[in-house]
């Protein structure tokens, strides 16, 4: 039997956690604005040919509409990974979604051939946003999701900005028509513009009522721990930020997301001109190839996220998918070369399916190195640099691909993923967070199974 004093240490370990079912409706309308607002980032780049003849503006001024995602997320995202490590998720989705949407409803008032700055301020409102959503997945999953839960939740987060992306690709060069009536291009950019500001409206409203801080009950014993910890100053929000950059790994895998995501928005942003360098007629083939590879992207988003959750091989499972999406862009640049549209899409589809992976796999194994620092700002700090370097890459392109044309500035990019492939083979093969789940499993959590 039992002792008295013996129930009484099992009575002080038990803890409650629960997990709500609430939390896959806070994960879909993440997902909802995440997507209005990636939806923005290639808008206008993806038709660059007919933008440059609306608005009579050059190319380069047309691809700012992109690397204006790229430039303010660097000068901006320590203040705010501040403001998400204090104020917590609501503000966060709140900052984010409204800035989305009042980025979208400004570009209405943009639909005249001298209006091309308020296009810029317009997206300069969405990149603004951005900063307060691509670092929440991760966030979202660590809150709301159980142990077993947050790679795939954290996976389903990027997929939303991953749809939004493929979306972006496809639904502007289906919309946009390139046409010599000004008139008719001016009334296809006011439908698009209609389409995303009625879309985003009901979304951000969604977020004011019904998107809470934090569940009452927290889904496991990490997040308890994470709950006593008192809201740091900015003074100490910033020795923990030189903190994580320090610890093992984390400046190599850094510099690896950085280059391998960073390049992978220059290669979005200039998609369109690859293509119609080598198919006259190729603007929609442009737009769909782009939307295809981020679908079958989000595809392996999904089965990547299983994956880590079933084996935890973060490193292992980078590797394999840095290296893929380099062997994929060579050969993309191949086809390009031969002109081979049947190649060039599976080809693009390959990349798409390897690196759209990557925005989370690679984010996954940062977490790891740095557990139990804040998953926001890991995630803050790996997206930063990979905007970071693609604002350089996007900036230099521009006039690299005017001189030396489509197949060089894919070789390019090609060894810029090798060159990220090298980088993450060179990271330690640290699981801090797997570590903590392991010794958390042997300690005795009753979940209380919700209700509702």
């Amino acid at each position: 039997m039992p002792s008295a004093s013996t129930d009484l240490i099992k009575k002080e370990r038990r803890i409650d956690v629960k997990v709500y079912k609430r939390r896959w409706a806070i994960l879909s309308i993440f997902i909802l604005y995440g997507l209005g607002n990636s939806f923005q980032w290639v808008e206008y780049s993806i038709v660059t040919n007919v933008v440059v003849k609306y608005y009579n503006v050059s190319s380069l001024a047309v691809d700012w509409s992109a690397i204006i995602y790229l430039c303010i997320y660097p000068v901006i995202f320590i203040p705010a990974s501040y403001i998400i490590d204090t104020q917590g998720l609501r503000t966060t989705a709140l900052i984010g979604g409204i800035g989305t949407a009042l980025g979208a409803i400004l570009k209405l008032f943009s639909i005249r051939q001298d209006l091309f700055y308020v296009v810029l301020l317009g997206q300069s409102l969405g990149s603004a946003a951005q900063v307060f959503i691509l670092c929440l997945p991760p966030k979202i999953a660590a809150v709301w999701f159980k142990p077993s839960e947050v790679s795939l939740a954290n996976s389903l987060g990027v997929f939303g900005t991953q749809l939004g992306f493929g979306l972006g690709f496809l639904v502007p060069s289906m919309t946009i028509h390139d046409s010599d009536d000004l008139n008719s291009i001016g009334a296809d950019f006011r439908k698009l513009c209609w389409m995303l500001a009625i879309y985003m409206v009901p979304v951000a409203a969604a977020i004011v009522f019904y998107f809470p801080d934090s569940p009452p009950l927290p889904p496991s014993k990490a997040q308890i721990e994470c709950r006593k910890l008192q809201k740091p100053t900015f003074k100490e929000f910033c020795l923990g930020f030189v903190k994580i950059v320090k610890k093992p790994g984390m400046i190599l895998q850094t510099m690896a997301y950085g280059i391998n995501v960073g390049t992978y928005a220059c290669f979005t942003t200039f998609l369109n001109q690859f293509i119609l360098q080598y198919f006259e007629e190729g603007q929609k083939d442009a737009g769909t190839m782009g939307l295809l590879s981020v679908g079958i992207g989000m595809i392996g988003t999904i089965l990547f996220g299983i994956f880590l959750d079933k084996t935890h091989k973060y490193k292992e499972t980078n590797l394999v998918v840095c290296y893929m999406t380099a062997i994929s862009m060579l050969a993309m640049a191949g086809a390009l070369k031969m002109q081979n549209m049947i190649l060039t899409y599976i080809s693009c589809m390959s990349v798409g399916f390897f690196i759209n992976s990557y925005w989370a796999t690679g984010i996954e194994l940062g977490v790891e190195l740095t557990f139990p620092s804040d998953e926001s700002t890991t995630t803050g700090i790996l997206s930063a640099m990979s905007q970071a370097i693609g604002f350089v890459v996007c900036f230099a392109m521009g006039p690299f691909n005017q001189k030396y044309g489509g197949f060089w500035s894919m070789i390019t990019l090609t060894v810029l993923f090798v060159i990220g492939a090298l980088l993450t083979q060179a990271v330690p093969n640290i699981k801090k967070r797997q570590e903590e789940f392991q010794k958390n499993r042997k300690e005795e959590v009753v979940l209380v199974t919700p209700k509702v």
